[in-house]
Order: structure tokens, then C-alpha cells, then sequence
């Protein structure tokens, strides 16, 4: 039995601290060692003969950083499997990103990596170089072993069907064309990118109950309360997207005159995100409060606010900032939920002014039926999902390729993508279908994932970059869009890449 080496973090720091204090020489390595292989257990025995103790850390679940299904083994197993090796001496679980907190705890006499890790510049995280700055500072040192190496997440995507087959015909084919490093060249290439962000500012609210069931007489459910959140959504979820890859970005939104949401959008926007807003007069900003249950099922929805009667100053304010400074942005998208912000007036200024234009229109519970995209005059992109699309074509039985064509001729548009759920995605332009399957099989929410499908694949193709890629950028935002309760937080850039990397390995 291997439990004796198990051991809490803070426990381990005074195992650790009673170790050096005796003379030992602490070896520390840490990992997620999801799948343990060969190169792993030639790692840790390389290290075990630095010193005299070998300790192992490992990631907790929580905090594994490797995109949607991993890790494939729990916390549990793992450190089960560490401490089975004669080599490993304790072993601890870490509920953090990084190692540092680790490093901090026990200090050292030697962290051990492996020789993937010498090059700190390919660290997409760059937490290699702050945990070697962490260990210098108690006295330690840093050494890179130079064993045979494998991928865990090349093992687990080919052989423990992390995803479908269909999925991995797609990753081989797609990385053979786009090799991980001139994937991520290519969007971080997007940094040089002027952003305008135009739409609807919304404030969702989750109110959390769980269910008693019906009521003692009538039909009515009945919930117990439990606690709410609140969240910045619409458009100001879109431009925090957009601005972890663009490094310029503007929103330009109306809001409530004093309902306090100036100070809240302000607050949630990302340091890079210029607010530009029209204030309605007598509206209140809208907020979309939600009553979810335990399983964040949606039961239902009250709208507040929103709605501005008299628009004749609100539009003139939009439309005479548009022709001053739509035409300076390299990029235009807008998320159009259809709740009252953009005017027919206004779209056609939005088409007119805009030298890229990518565009969603949202149909919804306050909009369904009558708003689509061919409101628009013109736009570049046209980004929908599977019944917009339909809506927009009044045409419920043709092909999706065929509404998309139909589309792209009407609208002027160089392509059309399609969202369809666990189906995937498809995007139609220049002569050519690309289709692309659901790059996540598990689901937390999936409120905001078409809006972070826009976003990355909005600014893709208004940089001018391939469409596949733009496809593949839209579904990699999404896939981590949908483990996100809500609008709580947008895409990390730094998980993007990662999950990029753990795709196309």
C-alpha cells in the first residue's frame, strides 16, 4: 500500500522542513501526469539520484489547464500511480495553477524539469520562469533532466478516445496543415488588430434555487433560493473576448442614464477596452435575470429594462459617431441581440462605414421571428446558428450549404459560418464547405458560446487570415466558452493556446 506517501500540502511542508533540517537534499518535481509513461517514471528516477528525498506535486483537477475533458485521470488516481514508484518518496496534491505556492512551501534544494521545459520562451504560460525565479529565491536550484520524452495528451488523444473519431481525422488533417506553433503565430499576430465591438449591453443574473416541485394547489413550481450572481453579457462579454487577442478594442453600447451600470460595465471591461456609450435617457440598462437549478438547468427568465421609447437622439448620437470613426478600425463585429439597441438606421450606418464587418444576429425569447440578419445591407461575415441561418433564408428544408451560398450572394458576404451545437460548426465561402466537429464533449453552460465563436472567428477573418483557421479559432473559443458558467469570466488567451497545443499535438 502506497497511502503513507500521500500527504497534504501542509503536512508535506513539515515533512519537507525535518528533512532538511537533518542534512537530506529535497528533490522537487512537479507535474499533471495524467497518463503515466515511460519518459515520466525515467524523469522522476533521473531525478531521484539529485538528491537524497524525492517529492512529487501534482495539479489538482480543479486547476488543470489543458481544455475541455482532461484531465482524463482524477487528482486520486494520479497520486495513487506517483506513489506507487519505488523512486517517489511523497507525494502531495496541489489546488493551484502553478507550482509556486509549492515552491514557496517547501523550498527545495532542486526543482526538477523535463528538457521540454529548458526553452522558457515555449512556455505559453511563462510560469516556468516565474517558479525558477521562486526557487532561486529560497537558495534552491533548477536542473532539466535530458530522458526520452513522450506526450501524455498525444497518448490520450489517439488512444483513450478523448475524442471521436470523426474529431481526430479532423486534429491530424488540420495540424498537418497548420503546425501548433504557426497556429498560435497566426492568432497572436491578431495583437496589431483595431476592434470595434457594437451591441446591446446586457446584465445577466443567475439566481441559484433548487427544486420542490409543484405547488399544493395549482400547477406552479416552487423553488428555495439560494444565492445569485451577476454578470457583464452582450456585447461587453464579445469585447473582453476579442480583447485578449486584439490589443486595441472598443465598445461602443448604450446604457441605462443612472441605474448605476456605468460604473459595473467599467469595472468588468478588460484594461484594454475603451467604452464609448450613448446614455438612454429614461431606460434602464437591461438585465436578463435567470433562475437556474442545481444542475444550472434555466427555468425561467425575466427581462427588466432595455427599452427606450423616443430612439431619434440616441440613434443621431450612434450614426454621426460612426461616420467620425467606424472607418478606423481594421475590424468591425457586432453581436446583435435584437433587444432594442441597433435600429434599422443604424445597421445600415454600421454597414456603411465599416471596412470589415462581422455580424450575429440573435434570436431570442424578446425577438423571435423577426430579427435576422438580412437587416443588414452588407457584411463581410455572417456568423449564425442553425435556425438564425433558416430564419434568415426562410427555408426550413435546404441544406445548410445551401442557405450559406444563398446568404453570402444577398448579403455580400466572403463567407458564412454555422454553428450547430455538438454537431459542430461549418463555415461557407470562396467555393469551398469546411466543416468541423465539436471540439468539447462536456458541457457546464452554454450561454455566451456563440458569442465567443464570433469573436475569435470575427477578428480571424478580418485579419485576413484562412478561413479554416478562423473555423478552428471560433471552436476552440467556443469548447472553452461552454465550461464557463455564464459571462463569469472570457476566453484566457493563455488557455486558448494551451488547449490549442493540446489538440494539435
Amino acid at each position: 500500500m502506497t497511502e503513507h506517501k500521500i500527504h497534504g500540502l501542509d503536512d508535506l511542508a513539515a515533512i519537507v522542513a525535518g528533512l532538511k533540517q537533518s542534512g537530506k537534499r529535497v528533490v522537487l518535481c512537479h507535474g499533471t501526469f495524467d497518463l503515466m509513461h515511460t519518459g515520466h517514471i525515467r524523469h522522476l528516477q533521473s531525478a531521484r539520484k539529485l538528491g537524497d528525498v524525492l517529492v512529487v506535486t501534482l495539479t489538482g483537477d480543479a486547476f488543470v489547464r489543458k481544455g475541455p475533458g482532461r484531465p482524463v485521470f482524477g487528482e486520486g488516481l494520479r497520486a495513487e500511480n506517483l506513489a506507487a514508484l519505488a523512486c517517489v518518496d511523497h507525494v502531495a496534491i496541489n489546488q493551484d495553477v502553478t507550482a509556486i505556492n509549492v515552491i514557496h512551501a517547501l523550498q527545495p534544494t532542486l526543482y526538477v524539469k523535463g528538457s521540454d521545459y529548458v526553452d522558457a520562451a515555449g512556455d505559453l504560460t511563462g510560469n516556468i520562469a516565474r517558479e525558477v525565479a521562486a526557487v532561486r529565491e529560497h537558495g534552491g536550484d533548477v536542473h532539466f533532466t535530458d530522458e526520452i520524452t513522450f506526450s501524455s495528451t498525444n497518448l490520450l488523444n489517439t488512444h483513450f478516445d478523448v475524442f471521436s473519431p470523426a474529431a481526430r481525422a479532423y486534429l491530424s488533417d488540420f495540424g498537418l496543415r497548420y503546425p501548433v506553433e504557426q497556429f498560435i503565430a497566426s492568432i497572436r499576430s491578431l495583437q496589431s488588430q483595431r476592434v470595434l465591438v457594437i451591441g446591446d449591453a446586457i446584465i445577466d443574473e443567475y439566481h441559484y434555487v433548487s427544486t420542490l416541485g409543484q405547488t399544493g394547489k395549482g400547477n406552479t413550481l416552487a423553488v428555495r433560493y439560494g444565492s445569485e450572481e451577476r454578470f457583464a453579457g452582450g456585447a461587453i462579454a464579445v469585447a473582453n473576448h476579442v480583447a485578449g487577442f486584439c490589443s486595441e478594442v472598443t465598445l461602443l453600447t448604450a446604457l441605462g442614464k443612472s441605474d448605476g451600470s456605468l460604473s459595473y460595465v467599467r469595472e468588468k471591461l478588460r484594461a484594454n477596452v475603451d467604452l464609448q456609450h450613448a446614455a438612454f435617457p429614461t431606460a434602464q440598462t437591461l438585465i436578463k435575470r435567470r433562475f437556474v437549478d442545481q444542475d444550472l438547468q434555466r427555468l425561467f427568465e425575466v427581462y427588466y429594462g432595455g427599452v427606450e421609447a423616443e430612439r431619434s437622439e440616441l440613434d443621431h448620437q450612434l450614426c454621426n459617431w460612426l461616420a467620425r470613426h467606424c472607418a478606423d478600425y481594421d475590424c468591425v463585429i457586432v453581436p446583435d441581440f435584437g433587444n432594442g439597441l441597433i435600429t434599422r438606421e443604424l445597421a445600415a450606418a454600421i454597414s456603411a462605414n465599416a471596412r470589415f464587418l462581422a455580424v450575429n444576429t440573435q434570436i431570442n425569447s424578446g425577438n423571435r421571428g423577426y430579427h435576422v440578419i438580412t437587416r443588414y445591407p452588407h457584411a463581410d461575415f455572417l456568423c449564425l446558428n442553425e435556425p438564425e441561418a433558416r430564419l434568415a433564408a426562410h427555408d426550413r428544408q435546404s441544406s445548410l450549404e445551401v442557405i450559406a451560398a444563398e446568404l453570402n450572394q444577398r448579403m455580400g458576404a466572403a463567407a458564412t459560418a454555422i454553428t450547430r451545437g455538438v454537431q459542430g460548426a461549418m463555415l461557407v465561402g470562396g467555393g469551398e464547405v469546411l466543416t468541423i466537429p465539436a471540439l468539447s464533449s462536456k458541457v457546464v453552460d452554454r450561454i455566451g458560446a456563440g458569442d465567443a465563436f464570433l469573436s475569435l472567428a470575427g477578428i480571424c477573418m478580418g485579419a485576413g487570415l484562412p478561413s479554416d483557421v478562423a473555423l478552428f479559432a471560433g471552436s476552440i473559443s467556443a469548447a472553452l466558452d461552454v465550461q464557463i458558467v455564464c459571462n463569469r469570466e472570457p476566453v484566457d488567451p493563455v488557455l486558448f493556446f494551451k488547449y490549442a497545443s493540446t489538440l494539435l499535438k
